[in-house]
């Protein structure tokens, strides 16, 4: 268990990006920014890419440097489980998910964890990928001591699509299978 006298980190302190050996930067790029919907804001021919939102240099990195035409890495060994992407409103996630719908790209799982809701999937180099929502802050679930008591309870996704600022008629439930 960790020292708990230790001097902790500045509460501030964020992960700022994630940078992703790819196998073809192309269908990466793809994914990121065709699907999800970052802006590319660099490219450096075809060993790497940055995007990011919202103006920033970069969210995420894809290179091809050490894994280019490479096979993702073998079930049971160790590496990124996941990387989580935070959406500011609980409507953006719904967008991210009719987003992943209309580009047929299956979901993992889908949960509402008290903390947050988060949508599970995989990248087109088998990495994970979490999408989700942050819950007020006040909203959290806790145990009578006051402390973090999060859980998992499958979301209801036909519900989170009806949060979308412009509603599609062509979603489904079939849609979300």
């Amino acid at each position: 268990m960790a020292d708990e006298t230790a001097t902790l980190v500045h509460p501030q302190t964020r992960i700022g990006h994630v940078h992703l050996k790819v196998a073809d930067l192309d269908r990466a790029i793809a994914f990121y920014h065709g699907v999800l919907g970052f802006t590319v804001t660099q490219r450096m021919g075809n060993s790497a890419a940055f995007l990011a939102a919202g103006g920033y240099h970069h969210h995420i990195g894809l290179n091809t440097w050490e894994s280019f035409r490479g096979a993702a890495p073998a079930a049971g060994t160790t590496g990124l489980y996941h990387l989580a992407i935070l959406y500011p409103t609980r409507a953006e996630l719904a967008d991210a998910l009719h987003r992943l719908i209309q580009a047929r790209i299956p979901l993992e799982g889908a949960a509402d964890h008290g903390v947050s809701n988060a949508l599970y999937l995989r990248d087109p180099d088998d990495n994970g990928v979490e999408l989700y929502w942050d819950l007020p802050v006040e909203q959290w679930p806790r145990t009578p001591d006051g402390q973090l008591a999060m859980i998992t309870r499958p979301l209801d996704l036909m519900e989170l699509l009806e949060e979308r600022d412009a509603p599609e008629a062509d979603v489904g439930p079939a849609d979300l299978a």
